[in-house]
């Protein structure tokens, strides 16, 4: 089956296949979403170009979305809702923090996106499995959707 064939479900069950330990599913509860922010407060700290200067909403973070956002269009609309909102969210927080945070936003993000990695892979190795996207860079993208699924189905939320 071709990459761009799989429906959501068969996106998640292969992701899921390598996230069964407890510690590890915990490990991804806390450290997915800390990683997707400090993604997003890396690409906000990158310095803007010249067309993006007429919003402080425009910058490299809302334009990287764009593709991210359309990957999650092409898992369910559902889907696509709830990473907007989460998302909308990483960016109000990235705003706010460049406007209270002592430490530039670069820094702080870079310094929380390292260590989480290292849980992440604390979590694998102790799972006992290689982490997904070894396999597929695009499972970078579905490790938040599939965390979006659990919080869906424990809403009766059809995904």
């Amino acid at each position: 089956m071709s990459r761009q064939s799989r429906t959501v479900q068969q996106w998640f069950d292969e992701y899921g296949v390598s996230h069964q330990n407890k510690t590890n599913k915990l490990i991804h509860w806390i450290m997915v979403p800390i990683i997707f922010f400090t993604i997003v407060g890396l690409l906000w700290s990158i310095p803007k170009m010249d067309w993006m200067a007429a919003s402080p909403w425009l910058n490299w973070a809302t334009v990287a979305m764009f593709p991210a956002m359309y990957f999650y269009y092409t898992l369910s609309l559902r889907i696509l809702f709830g990473m907007l909102l989460f998302t909308g969210l990483c960016l109000v927080a990235c705003y706010m923090l460049t406007l209270y945070l002592a430490t530039p936003l670069w820094i702080f993000s870079a310094v929380l996106f390292a260590i989480a990695w290292v849980f992440q892979f604390i979590g694998h190795k102790i799972e006992g499995a290689k982490p997904s996207f070894f396999e597929d860079l695009q499972f970078l993208l579905v490790g938040p959707a599939w965390l979006l699924g659990f919080v869906y189905q424990r809403l009766g939320i059809r995904y």
